[in-house]
């Protein structure tokens, strides 16, 4: 099972084998690349070249399993629940074909849509279904990108659905919080599955082009400002802070919205943990600060407490395991 994560910077890589139920770590690898994301190509030659990265990155990491599964951009798809009758697994099929028009914000044949039935209430008669649609276009700009490097992607599915499977607990209500580089994505998940997503654009990016107009610094000292100071009210006199603070306090209003709109809405229990991932999740004191401004207990998640590691390749993953949690969800698929 091989996951493939191409980021808006980066390339992650996870495979993974299974024996019975447990889940164990084959090969791994990451790698930056400069220039476009796939949604964002045009040129020919910029998919040549972002295939060349990753099949040379395969390669290097000993990849020969051909059938891959990859990721799309969460802000670039769409998801929504939809409230169906009592009703077979058939009849939805049927349902949501004839329904996911009125929900897409684009033309339905310009669209690749799927849907996953979350649960039936007998008590209220009705089915709960979340459809998750993406562009066309972007789907293949994606598979273009796999099939240049030699690879047939098997499956395709949104970074968050991915990022649930290898991150969320096994059971109960919790927040996910991805902080990438150019945008923040936050899924509710009830026993491990999506219930719920949101994006927005404000990420790493965003934070340390705050500290860079704050401080009078360039973006490199900026961005090694944030890393080491984060949201420390002792380091550097708390300059560092107040200059994230504002930018934090979008990404919380957003937080604070979605669990009222699940709640509120969807009936949805309450969320008992934020769990955080992604580059900018490394911050100091970033864990106590959204434990204390939302109140719900905040934990760095692990994409690999679900797979078996040996210690020393755990010892040597830990500082990075932050990026790699798409890719494992995504190898974990089948």
């Amino acid at each position: 099972m091989v996951g493939i994560d191409i980021g808006s910077k980066s390339i992650k890589v996870i495979e993974l084998t299974k024996e019975s139920s447990k889940w164990n770590l084959k090969s791994s690898g990451a790698v930056g690349y400069s220039g476009a994301s796939p949604d964002k190509m045009i040129d020919e030659k910029e998919f040549v070249a972002l295939a060349e990265i990753l099949k040379k990155t395969l390669k290097q990491i000993g990849i020969t399993e051909k059938e891959v599964n990859i990721s799309l951009p969460e802000q670039l798809a769409f998801t929504r629940i939809i409230k169906f009758p009592l009703l077979t697994d058939e009849e939805i099929v049927a349902a949501v074909k004839w329904e996911a028009e009125q929900y897409i914000p684009i033309p339905i044949n310009e669209a690749v849509v799927q849907h996953i039935v979350l649960d039936r209430r007998e008590a209220e008669a009705q089915t709960s279904v979340l459809l998750v649609a993406a562009p066309k276009i972007v789907v293949e700009k994606y598979v273009k990108v796999i099939r240049l490097a030699g690879f047939n992607p098997s499956s395709a599915e949104t970074e968050l659905t991915a990022l649930a499977r290898s991150m969320s607990p096994e059971k109960g209500t919790s927040i996910l919080l991805d902080l990438g580089a150019t945008s923040t994505d936050m899924a509710i998940t009830r026993d491990s599955k999506v219930v719920f997503t949101r994006s927005i654009p404000v990420a790493g990016e965003a934070f340390t082009r705050a500290v860079a107009q704050s401080l009078g610094v360039n973006q490199s000292q900026a961005e090694e400002y944030k890393k080491t100071y984060g949201l420390s009210t002792e380091q550097l006199e708390g300059k560092v802070k107040l200059a994230l603070e504002p930018i934090f306090r979008m990404v919380v209003d957003e937080i604070k919205k979605a669990i009222h709109y699940y709640q509120s809405e969807e009936k949805g229990e309450a969320p008992s943990s934020v769990v955080i991932s992604g580059g900018a999740s490394l911050m100091p004191n970033l864990i106590s600060y959204l434990t204390e401004v939302l109140g719900i207990e905040t934990i760095l998640g692990n994409p690999f407490a679900k797979i078996n590691l040996e210690p020393e390749t755990a010892k040597s993953l830990s500082q990075y395991s932050s990026i790699y949690g798409t890719a494992v969800g995504l190898a974990m698929y089948d």
